[in-house]
């Protein structure tokens, strides 16, 4: 089973100098190539990598298409079985790669993996961008095991298991190379941020399973592209989560939860203003407008295959959370 490990890069130069040798350190099988797709980078991202680590691969994209498009560009020409998509700003640890190896070789339907994303700053502590794996509610808000909005738990080995996940990080997410191009991709139109999401949900609809491996361990940083309290992040993260509830949504379901979400987001949008942010408002307002203008085109995203009601086990981690005061995955 051949590995490549990918590192979308973007004028990433220091993040690179960081954290190359812990992932040429820790991936060292036969079996495993590394490369760094580079997103027409404007520092030397490029000559310090073929200086300074001359085994790892490179490929550089003709422009700065975000992470969807910059991975999409990169993986036509690598040859591998197993992708393995990697932030540059993510520390590798021992033996991460040997449990997800096996878990792709033991199960031939599972098609997308992510491990266990802790916080490179705060290495006790789960990071926001995974966790112990992704789910979404009802109403397509995301949520992990061991991190839900911002509440971040401490790690205690208790998700040091391997189970059925709704979604795996773009942080670190690994996929047979099969079914990535199967599914086209990922869709370009999100730029970044919850595209890895859409991916995931395509690939249930398509009768996948995607597994978290928490005996496997990275550590993120997070927010190195973009802050977390960037409004740019909050417009892509609100938009996006509606492209994905538009094109994955059972055709049943699909207003009425539609016209449910666009409420809970004016009300995000309230909250951030009674919150003196009201720069995060006018990023939701930015990102309803963009919905509104990409819509007939997400329309026809949609596949002619069934697209599964079970999509969720929590009817609202917004209710969940704000109201009832459930702030860990073990509360709800």
């Amino acid at each position: 089973m051949k590995i490549a490990i990918v590192i979308l890069n973007w004028n990433g130069q220091k993040l690179l100098e960081k954290f190359l040798p812990s992932i040429i350190k820790y991936s060292d099988l036969n079996n495993v190539e590394i490369y760094v797709a580079d997103n027409a980078s404007t520092d030397n991202s490029i000559s310090f990598t073929k200086a300074h680590f001359p085994l790892v691969k490179v490929i550089q994209n003709k422009k700065n298409g975000g992470y969807a498009k910059g991975y999409n560009d990169a993986l036509q020409h690598i040859k591998a079985d197993i992708y393995a998509l990697v932030n540059s700003d993510i520390e590798l640890t021992e033996n991460w790669l040997n449990p997800i190896i096996a878990t792709f070789e033991n199960e031939p339907e599972t098609a997308i993996i992510q491990p266990k994303i802790l916080d490179y700053k705060n290495k006790n502590k789960f990071e926001y961008a995974g966790a112990a794996g992704g789910f979404i509610d009802k109403f397509g808000y995301p949520y992990c095991r061991g991190r839900i909005f911002s509440n971040l738990e401490t790690d205690h080995e208790q998700y040091n298991d391997t189970i059925e996940i709704f979604w795996a990080t773009g942080a670190c997410l690994f996929i047979r190379s099969e079914v990535y191009h199967k599914l086209n991709g990922f869709d370009e139109d999100y730029f970044a941020h919850q595209e890895e999401i859409d991916l995931c949900w395509r690939a249930k609809n398509m009768g996948y399973s995607i597994k978290y491996v928490g005996t496997s361990k990275v550590f993120h940083i997070g927010g190195a592209t973009l802050k977390e309290e960037s409004p740019r992040k909050s417009f892509l993260n609100f938009r996006n989560s509606l492209f994905t509830l538009v094109k994955n949504l059972p055709a049943s379901k699909l207003i009425p939860i539609l016209f449910i979400r666009l409420i809970l987001d004016g009300i995000a949008g309230v909250k951030f203003l009674l919150e003196r942010r009201p720069i995060h408002t006018f990023a939701i307002l930015r990102a309803h407008l963009s919905f509104y203008y990409y819509l007939p085109k997400t329309i026809r995203k949609r596949t002619k295959k069934l697209q599964k009601r079970n999509y969720f086990t929590i009817k609202s981690i917004v209710w969940n959370y704000f109201a009832l005061g459930k702030k860990t995955y073990s509360e709800l």
